[in-house]
């Protein structure tokens, strides 16, 4: 994502502007998710059914079965929603940087394709806008994991707040960060720490932030991408690259 100019005093408050409207951009990647992203559509719309104003920009990242087709169909029936479409498979953090820097609204949540997250889980962090900055969801039941999962995500929050003397409950998950800040910083990695990356480079330069638990469906410990070997690679890539910066 690319840097937009500095905004004047922009990291000098600690709440965010009360002029902000209730508007929320939802990001969803989607990769392979034929079956379900219709129903991850379904879910933003039940839990942006209270706001001023929401938009659902789908970032197709390569698919090769029918998501992009069923995404263009979703989109030809609803104007709030846009599709953008990869050629090639960017990876998670591409794919939300594709979608972060179309948001047009005063707020930028990140929803995965994979109808992993009911409206439940989202309206919670919908009912703290304009608390913060930055609204940051964990967990509030993460026995729907498995052991593994659950240490070894336990492990990275502690790292990562050990290194960067932050006190950030999770860093994978649901953030909604405001529009205008975000788009203050430039998101180098491509792979799954891009949120992490997102978090440290904001909270050090002193934005607020509020945390939320949500609760995470039945399904939640569906196998997960992320502790593939290149993934785990690019995500030690970024922590380096932080420290060396931070």
């Amino acid at each position: 994502m690319s840097a937009l100019p500095e905004l004047a005093n922009a990291f000098g408050h600690q709440q965010p502007s009360p002029a902000l409207q209730r508007a929320v951009s939802f990001v969803v990647p989607a990769l392979n998710e034929e079956v379900n992203i219709s129903d991850t559509a379904a879910e933003i719309r039940r839990a942006a059914s209270n706001l001023d104003d929401y938009e659902i920009i789908i970032v197709n990242d390569g698919s090769t079965d029918r998501t992009g087709e069923i995404a263009d169909g979703l989109a030809a029936v609803d104007p709030r929603i846009t599709v953008i479409h990869h050629a090639k498979n960017k990876g998670f953090g591409g794919a939300y940087k594709t979608g972060a820097a179309a948001a047009r609204l005063p707020y930028v949540l990140m929803i995965p394709g994979d109808n992993n997250h009911p409206a439940d889980g989202i309206t919670p962090i919908l009912n703290r806008l304009g608390e913060a900055d930055i609204v940051i969801p964990y967990v509030g039941n993460p026995a729907v994991r498995g052991l593994k999962r659950r240490a070894i995500s336990s492990a990275y929050t502690l790292l990562l707040n050990l290194i960067f003397r932050l006190n950030v409950p999770y860093y994978n998950g649901l953030v909604l960060h405001r529009t205008d800040l975000l788009h203050t910083i430039t998101i180098e990695t491509d792979g799954y720490a891009y949120q992490s990356e997102a978090l440290i480079k904001l909270l050090r330069r002193g934005a607020s932030s509020v945390a939320v638990s949500v609760p995470l469906a039945a399904h939640g410990d569906k196998r997960t991408r992320a502790f593939k070997p290149k993934n785990v690679l690019r995500v030690g890539e970024t922590i380096w690259r932080l420290l060396r910066s931070c």
